[in-house]
């Protein structure tokens, strides 16, 4: 299992806003915009990024967690015993993932693109 990216997740309610402020300011790409949650890129190094919740997703706030087997480290996690706070799923704008809550309280977002 490896790690391919790891993202804060922030959250918003003015998203567009706030994807707006990281792109003036800092001058980040818009990898993905979905509406109620948007992706915004270094261009010169596509591994810095932030996403912006701006709705009730209970990703935010709270880091996502890119893996290339979101299923081994869902069952290595409950083998542990770590608390799952969201079940895992397919989701419909194509990841699949679930969520844990580490042990200092943050959300931890831990997906797959399928």
């Amino acid at each position: 299992m490896s790690v391919a990216r790891a993202v804060p997740n922030i959250k918003s309610d003015r998203p567009a806003e706030t994807r707006d402020f990281f792109a003036g300011l800092l001058g980040f790409d818009v990898a993905m915009d979905l509406g109620w949650v948007a992706t915004v890129a270094s261009p010169a190094n596509s591994s810095v990024q932030v996403n912006i919740i701006g709705n009730d997703d209970p990703s935010a706030p709270g880091i996502s967690v890119e893996v290339s087997d979101v299923d081994a480290v869902h069952a290595q996690a409950l083998e542990q015993g770590v608390e799952v706070v969201y079940p895992l799923r397919d989701e419909p704008w194509g990841v699949r993932r679930f969520m844990v809550r580490e042990p200092g309280g943050t959300t931890v977002n831990v997906l797959s693109h399928r």
